[in-house]
C-alpha cells in the first residue's frame, strides 16, 4: 500500500498542508492531531471547519476518503517496518510473495510477475538480478520450453518471505483488534465495493 502521507491527497489539498498538524491549521482548530478524549479525530475536526467556513460545500467525502488516506499512510509505515526486521525491502517482499503464493515449485516467469507487482519489464529484471544476488531467487531456464526464463524461489527465499508474512499479519491484526469479527466483515465489504470499479479492466 502505496504512503501518502499526512491527511492524503484529498484533504491535503483541501485543508491547504500535508501535514496532520499543517491541515489541523489551515482549518483553524488549533487541535493537536489523532484522536481527543471526545472521541473526535482529526478529520472530524477538518471537516467541520470546512463546514462552517465553506458551508456551500459538501464536505461528506472527506469523513470516508481521508481516514481511509491517513490509514494507508499508517499501514506503510508498519509493512516497512516489519519487513525491514526480517532483511527485506517492501519491493523484495512482493516479488517473494508473488512466487510463493503460486504453489510449488514457487516458479513464475518475469511476465507472470509483472501484473503482481505492478511494475515494467527493465524493472523486475533489475529486482530479478538482485534478489538473485541476495540468494533468495534463482533465474533458470523453463523445463517445458528452453526459449523461456523462469523465476524460482531458493529455500532461503522460501523461508524469508514465510517468515516475514507470519509477521505482517500479526501486525495487522492488531490494526483490527478494535473491530468484531462481524464488523470486520462488512467493512471488507464496503471496501470492496468501494475499490472494485477502479480495479475493473478497461
Amino acid at each position: 500500500m502505496a504512503s501518502t502521507g499526512g491527511e492524503g491527497p484529498v484533504a491535503a489539498g483541501a485543508a491547504g498542508s500535508a501535514g496532520p498538524a499543517g491541515a489541523a491549521g489551515a482549518a483553524g482548530t488549533g487541535a493537536a492531531p489523532g484522536a481527543g478524549t471526545d472521541g473526535r479525530d482529526e478529520v472530524d475536526r477538518i471537516t467541520a471547519a470546512w463546514a462552517r467556513v465553506r458551508p456551500d460545500l459538501d464536505v461528506a467525502p472527506l469523513e470516508v476518503l481521508s481516514r481511509v488516506s491517513r490509514l494507508a499512510h499508517h499501514l506503510d509505515r508498519a509493512r516497512a517496518s516489519t519487513f525491514g526486521a526480517h532483511g527485506l525491502e517492501r519491493w523484495e517482499f512482493d516479488v517473494l510473495a508473488a512466487l510463493r503464493r503460486s504453489g510449488p515449485p514457487h516458479r513464475l516467469t518475469p511476465s507472470q510477475l509483472l501484473p503482481q507487482t505492478l511494475v515494467t519489464s527493465g524493472t523486475m529484471t533489475t529486482r530479478i538480478d538482485r534478489l538473485a544476488a541476495r540468494g533468495l531467487v534463482t533465474r533458470q531456464a523453463d523445463p517445458g520450453d528452453r526459449r523461456l526464463v523462469v523465476v524460482e524461489l531458493t529455500p532461503a527465499g522460501l523461508a524469508q518471505v514465510d517468515a516475514a508474512m507470519a509477521s505482517l499479519l500479526e501486525r495487522e491484526a492488531s490494526f483490527l483488534d478494535g473491530l468484531s469479527r462481524r464488523d470486520r466483515d462488512r467493512l471488507a465489504d464496503l471496501l470492496r465495493a468501494l475499490v472494485r470499479p477502479f480495479e475493473l479492466p478497461g
